[in-house]
C-alpha cells in the first residue's frame, strides 16, 4: 500500500493566517508604553544632541560674555544647570530602558512569527520531496513496463 503524501490543497487548509507582528505588537502597547518609545526614539538621535549641545553652548556663552544686566543666570546659575542636566540624565536612563525592554519583546515576538514561517516551509519543503519521490517511483515504475 502506497502511501500518498498530501496534497497543496491539503497543505493550505492545515496553514494558519500569517500574523503581523508589527501591527499586534503597536496594538498592544499602553499610552505610557508610547509615550516610553516616542521618548526613547527621539532622545537617541542626533537632532536631539545638537539641540542640547547648541543650548548648552548657547546659556553658558550668554551667561559668561552678555552685559551683567541682561545675564539670566550668572556664575553660580553654572552649576544649576549642571544639576539639572544630570537630573535630565537620570530620568531619561530609566525610559530609556524602558523602551530598550519593548523594542526587545518585539524583537521577540518577531523571531517567534519567523521562526513559525520556517517551519511552514520546512513542512512545505517535505511535502515537495515527498511528491518528487512519488514522481521517481512512478517514472521508474513506467520506464520498467516499457523496457519490457
Amino acid at each position: 500500500m502506497q502511501h500518498t503524501p498530501p496534497s497543496i490543497a491539503e497543505l493550505k487548509l492545515l496553514r494558519r493566517p500569517v500574523r503581523n507582528v508589527n501591527q499586534e505588537h503597536i496594538e498592544h502597547l499602553t499610552r505610557l508604553e508610547h509615550l516610553a518609545l516616542w521618548i526613547t526614539q527621539h532622545v537617541g538621535t542626533m537632532g536631539f544632541f545638537i539641540i542640547i549641545f547648541c543650548w548648552t553652548v548657547f546659556w553658558l556663552t550668554f551667561n559668561t560674555l552678555a552685559p551683567a544686566s541682561l545675564r539670566f543666570d550668572p556664575f553660580p546659575g553654572f552649576v544649576l544647570w549642571l544639576f539639572i542636566s544630570n537630573m535630565i540624565q537620570i530620568f531619561l536612563m530609566p525610559l530609556i530602558m524602558i523602551g530598550q525592554n519593548l523594542q526587545n519583546r518585539h524583537a521577540e515576538t518577531r523571531a517567534e512569527a519567523d521562526f513559525e514561517v520556517n517551519i511552514r516551509a520546512e513542512r512545505e519543503t517535505e511535502a515537495i520531496l515527498q511528491h518528487l519521490e512519488m514522481q521517481n517511483t512512478l517514472i521508474s515504475k513506467i520506464l520498467e513496463k516499457l523496457d519490457k
